[in-house]
């Protein structure tokens, strides 16, 4: 059957399937290709349906239409919210993500539904970067973007809201995979940062309206993230961290696997420097990157040009007006935070005011970045 987009009736049969009490993606997704569609799943038999390898139970819910008053629900709550439904079946369904085992049968989207359709590539994490896995993903993010790159992540705190934000500060795409609703928030302190994505970048789940964060739902999401696009490209991660399950889902998947090496010492540079053990691609600039793109991939980022002006813009080094300026950022390191009295004692030749001062400049330049505790470092 070839993809169609959905009218406003048949997305209550997709929304009513998708409530299914124990209904799972693969199973819905056969489903859907058995019988050509939502609504047709509604119209079989109880033996057709069991014909399937439906489980009973799945099969006599789906037979008593029970969800559908769910469905319009749901409905309702998309409409105040903003949302968008784009089923399996949708013109505007992800084609990366309709290949894997088991894409969602529904994906909830806010934003601009057209990144859908664009080039992505995965940027995961730890929750708790160093400042070198931060300036990393910063940096990485910020310079795949205005290649014209859409850039992925879950918006968890850490490496992926720092690849949110650099996407969005030049200009450039990005999509954040919830394991939750898309009308929620988690964690909330990326409130601001969530209706900044759904305003000029992309929030979807795959999860109704309304869903809290429930943990299991962040491993199931994590398959999202990495089939949605070319690769996975991993900043640091533990042993056990959900980079970890990311990466082994975009080997499942067949997607290019990156990931930027640390600090052997540091116990969070633990996954990105397995995965390049394994045979993930090293990466220190975002060429790493684009260079192992196909010939394909490569004319449509051409033919995209997206962030060209930005990118022009930003290779402008901003003048630094004061001589104390200029010696903080020969002392200020982008891996390396100092403290403000750390600061002081290593310029003694300028006074705590002036060095004030000049951090404030620098800040406002773009060129230093203020972290908690009153520490700097310069922004790579």
């Amino acid at each position: 059957m070839s993809a169609t987009q959905t009218t406003q009736d048949e997305q209550l049969y997709w929304l009513a399937l998708q409530l299914v009490p124990g209904l799972g993606s693969r199973k819905a997704g056969q489903l859907i290709a058995q019988f050509q569609g939502p609504r047709e799943v509604f119209r079989a038999s109880l033996s057709e349906l069991e014909s399937t390898g439906l489980a009973t139970a799945a099969a006599r819910s789906i037979l008593s239409g029970c969800t559908f008053e769910d469905a319009a629900t749901q409905q309702q709550k998309m409409m105040q919210s903003g949302a968008v439904m784009v089923p399996l079946l949708d013109t505007r369904y992800p084609k990366r993500l309709r290949s894997i085992f088991d894409p969602p049968p529904l994906l909830f989207c806010r934003g601009r539904i057209e990144l859908l359709d664009s080039l992505m590539i995965g940027i995961v994490g730890t929750r708790r970067p160093t400042a070198y896995g931060s300036a990393a993903s910063d940096r990485l993010a910020r310079d795949l973007a205005m290649a014209g790159l859409t850039v992925v992540s879950g918006m968890a705190r850490g490496i992926d809201t720092a690849a949110h934000k650099a996407a969005l500060e030049v200009g450039g795409g990005t999509v954040a995979v919830l394991g939750c609703g898309v009308d929620l928030v988690y964690p909330a302190e990326n409130r601001k940062l969530a209706e900044e994505i759904a305003s000029k970048g992309l929030v979807v789940s795959e999860f109704p309206m309304g869903t809290p964060a429930y943990p299991q739902n962040f491993p199931i999401r994590n398959r999202i993230v990495s089939g949605l696009g070319v690769g996975i490209l991993v900043v640091e991660g533990a042993k056990y961290s959900g980079s970890a399950i990311t990466a082994r889902l975009a080997v499942e998947q067949g997607r290019e696997l990156f990931a930027v090496p640390g600090n052997i010492t540091s116990k969070m540079s633990w996954s990105p420097n397995l995965l390049i053990k394994q045979g993930a691609k090293l990466v220190q600039e975002a060429e790493d990157v684009l260079s192992e793109l196909s010939a394909g991939d490569r004319r449509q980022l051409q033919a995209a040009k997206v962030g060209r002006q930005v990118a022009e813009q930003q290779s402008l080094t901003p003048e630094v007006e004061s001589a104390a300026g200029r010696s903080l950022l020969g002392l200020l390191a982008v891996d390396e935070p100092l403290h403000v009295d750390v600061i002081l004692e290593n310029l003694p030749q300028y006074s705590s005011s002036e060095l004030i001062a000049a951090l404030f400049e620098l800040e406002m330049l773009g060129l230093v970045r203020q972290l908690a505790g009153k520490q700097f470092i310069k922004v790579w």
